[in-house]
């Protein structure tokens, strides 16, 4: 009766055990993915990929539950995030990084908990983890720069005066990336009169920088502004008008947000990069659910990180001007012809054609 007892417990264990084990995930039925984002200043975080790689992931794996944390910028709290998500008990971790540099701790966790890790717009450097999904980086500071010299080339501004850059945080690789794209292109062709790297990508910080700029090179030497992306565009933008600007010089920015495409139309603005948050997001949940499954994608190119060839997947990026943006952030549903069209823009809208 004792041995019979024993063989019932062991099977009664057993079946527990396979019952606990791979259904649609890989390590139980109802698998955890953990999405990190770093901030919510830049409105495409909360807007777009949260959203939209929430919804993706549901429609690929019903039981699958989403665990997701953002950090306001803040590399310590985002630390404790990450920790919070391995005690949770996350499968896999989908992660933007506020510090590169500061997340090697507890990417080395994950990795030896044997927990996928996916990074996510921005490279983590130094160590090995599993897949990096963003944009081809360097060439979005590459379009950039291009775009600013042609419009100064447009005015017949190139040579007349000074330009000022504003790089994204020093913290973010994909910062850094930028900035050598911006460069190829900018390098001996305009004259760089102060250049910043600019905290948390900080519109309030770029504003000051901006104004640090006007007063050290003076109003009238200022004939274009490179700025890594829209926050910090708009940042400068309200120091140039603080200075009494009536005619703002050529602006770039980075990441389609709302406020940036109507200052692209009423011209306050020159051009947009414009991600395409839906196929990021998208691929990035797809990745997920995928190494939740137990399974390993094959990537199409790697990025060397200094440490490994991580698989990567790099999505195109597009410059957006006032000439394309029915055919570019209007037709892929980023917004609608009503979300730009405010009345304080009604004019603008009409003369480019956008109902």
């Amino acid at each position: 009766m004792r041995r019979i007892q024993l063989v019932l417990a062991a099977t009664a264990a057993l079946v527990l055990a396979v019952g606990c084990s791979s259904g649609d995930g890989g390590s139980s039925d109802n698998p955890k993915i953990a999405l990190l984002l770093p901030e919510s200043k830049t409105t495409r975080y909360e807007a777009f990929d949260k959203p939209l790689f929430e919804a993706k992931v549901k429609q690929l794996c019903a039981k699958c539950q989403v665990l997701y944390f953002n950090a306001d910028q803040d590399a310590a709290k985002q630390q404790g995030q990450f920790e919070s998500a391995l005690t949770q008990g996350a499968d896999v971790i989908v992660f933007d990084a506020v510090n590169a540099d500061a997340v090697a701790p507890q990417v080395n966790k994950a990795k030896q908990k044997k927990i996928p890790v996916i990074a996510y717009d921005r490279l983590i450097s130094g160590i090995d983890y599993n897949y990096y999904v963003s944009f081809d980086n360097v060439k979005v500071g590459k379009v950039q720069g291009e775009a600013l010299l042609s419009e100064l080339v447009k005015r017949g501004t190139v040579g007349k005066g000074q330009i000022v850059v504003l790089n994204g945080a020093p913290t973010d690789p994909s910062a850094g990336d930028y900035k050598k794209g911006a460069h190829q292109a900018l390098d001996g062709k305009v004259s760089i009169g102060r250049e910043f790297d600019t905290p948390d990508w900080s519109p309030d910080k770029a504003q000051q920088q901006m104004e640090q700029a006007i007063i050290a090179l003076g109003k009238d030497q200022i004939v274009g502004v490179y700025s890594a992306n829209d926050g910090m565009a708009g940042g400068a933008i309200a120091a140039l008008k603080r200075a009494g600007y009536t005619t703002l010089p050529p602006l770039t920015g980075q990441d389609g947000e709302l406020a940036a495409v109507q200052r692209i139309l009423t011209g306050e603005q020159t051009m947009t990069i414009y991600l395409n948050y839906r196929a990021q997001a998208e691929k990035s949940a797809e990745l997920a659910v995928a190494l939740a499954k137990g399974d390993k994608p094959a990537a199409p190119v790697t990025t060397n990180n200094g440490k490994a060839d991580i698989p990567s997947f790099l999505l195109e990026a597009i410059a957006v001007d006032k000439a394309n943006i029915a055919d570019t952030i209007i037709k892929d549903g980023l917004y609608t012809a009503a979300d730009i069209c405010t009345p304080d823009v009604a004019a603008a809208c009409q003369a480019a054609g956008i109902k």
